[in-house]
């Protein structure tokens, strides 16, 4: 039999310490050759539950698209932190990242009073947090803020995609795909390429070698 994960075991032990605003963070988009890291900061009802509810990668995009609309209604509050490609070859992608869950945590209209953060530690975060490995399948806050990361930047990917079809973004959501790559070949970088990343680093040291 397959093991069940309780997704609302870390919510429930701090429910039971009196604990009322339990925040999950998430991010989406370390990966990609371009746009922005985006991260969520979600707040739900205490108890909450919704069936179904976990990584967002491991849903289809309607999925996806389903849970953003319940989670936007049903949560408490739902905050939203981003830093794009300039900064993140500014201070790389990890930093950036970090950045961002600061910002979706101090943009939230309701302060938390403790953080579930999934995988990373922000050590400069003066509310109690805890980071969790795997996060986004053993919390349901962290999973609501995957969710609502994950449709964010995939929406923008798909507006970027309307401005330069060639590259695929609607379908790629900026990742290395073999369609990708080629079109930078082919057409070259655009403002919102990561221009620290490979093989945009490599295609722009080709430019500067002619």
């Amino acid at each position: 039999m397959k093991e069940t994960i309780n997704n609302r075991e870390y919510e429930e032990n701090l429910e039971k310490q009196g604990i009322k605003y339990i925040a999950g963070v998430d991010e989406v988009g370390r990966g990609p050759l371009v746009g922005p890291v985006v991260t969520a900061c979600v707040i739900l009802p205490l108890g909450y539950t919704l069936d179904g509810l976990t990584d967002s990668k491991k849903l289809t995009a309607k999925k996806r698209d389903m849970y953003f609309d319940i989670i936007m209604k049903d949560a408490l509050s739902v905050s939203i932190g981003m830093k794009d490609e300039d900064i993140i070859d500014e201070v790389n992608i990890y930093e950036a990242t970090k950045l961002a869950m600061y910002d979706a945590i101090n943009n939230s209209k309701i302060k938390p009073e403790h953080v579930l953060i999934d995988a990373m530690k922000l050590e400069k975060l003066e509310i109690p947090s805890t980071s969790i490995i795997k996060g986004d399948l053993k919390s349901i806050t962290i999973s609501a803020a995957s969710i609502i990361a994950k449709v964010t930047r995939d929406r923008m990917l798909i507006e970027l995609d309307k401005k330069y079809p060639e590259y695929g973004f609607a379908k790629n959501a900026g990742y290395g795909t073999k369609q990708h790559i080629e079109a930078i070949e082919k057409y070259g970088i655009i403002k919102e390429h990561r221009k620290t990343f490979k093989p945009v680093s490599d295609h722009l040291n080709h430019l500067y070698k002619k």
